[in-house]
């Protein structure tokens, strides 16, 4: 490989590690060179580079890499085959059976077309034209709340549910810790830590017929998803 083609090659990793300073909130240089394949200390140099070119680069000892907040960078370009992932995943999406993801995606997918050049937003065009999933294709919704549960979620933000027992029939009023979000063919289904059993619950998103979201917020679980999954298996094993 002549000098020329290793310039190119670098100053691909250099916008494609830009990109991932954009994308997490974090990332190590373990983490990055990982990713493309290089060593750490290749890394290290790729940082300098990027700060000398004016990229304001912050370092957190012992946690990675950051982009000072309020910097902003150029719209990122995507490529003809990242596009047509999105439009394909947009394809996706909208056999959800939950209006508000369905209402947030169509708007950040706009968002993400205005910036697709003409030639790609022509192809992507055609693309959503030619590419159908079958389930759910007479657009049924059975729950508005999954955006809201979301934002309680990422946010630590007490919520009070109503909601209608598939059993009884009765409706009770729940005041729960979202802790996961889980898809079930279109559905959703929201795990949360229940104040009133002290144990955690799942709740059906189209049974919820009110949500409301506190000011107050919850300790974040240390629980992680898998350790759940874990817990839950063991108690239907040992009842």
């Amino acid at each position: 490989m002549n000098d020329m083609d290793n310039d190119t090659k670098r100053l691909s990793r250099l916008t494609a590690i830009l990109t991932q300073l954009q994308t997490k909130r974090l990332i190590t240089a373990t983490e990055l060179a990982a990713k493309f394949g290089v060593s750490v200390r290749t890394i290290y140099r790729d940082i300098k580079a990027l700060e000398k070119s004016g990229v304001p680069v912050l370092t957190e000892e012992g946690k990675g890499y950051t982009i000072m907040e309020g910097y902003h960078l150029p719209p990122v370009m995507f490529s003809e085959s990242e596009a047509n992932a999105l439009i394909t995943a947009e394809q996706l999406v909208l056999t959800n059976k939950d209006a508000s993801l369905v209402k947030e995606y169509r708007n950040a997918i706009n968002k993400i077309r205005s910036v697709l050049r003409h030639s790609t937003k022509d192809k992507a065009d055609l693309l959503s034209n030619r590419v159908l999933f079958s389930q759910n294709s007479d657009d049924i919704r059975t729950s508005n709340n999954l955006s809201v549960l979301q934002l309680a979620l990422t946010n630590f933000n007490l919520i009070t549910i109503e909601y209608l027992s598939g059993d009884t029939q009765q409706v009770t009023k729940r005041t729960v810790e979202p802790f996961a979000l889980l898809s079930t063919q279109g559905n959703w289904l929201l795990v949360a830590w229940c104040r009133l059993r002290k144990d955690y619950r799942n709740f059906r998103l189209d049974r919820m017929l009110q949500v409301h979201t506190h000011a107050e917020h919850f300790e974040p679980h240390k629980l992680t998803l898998m350790e759940y999954f874990a817990l839950s298996q063991k108690k239907i094993s040992h009842p």
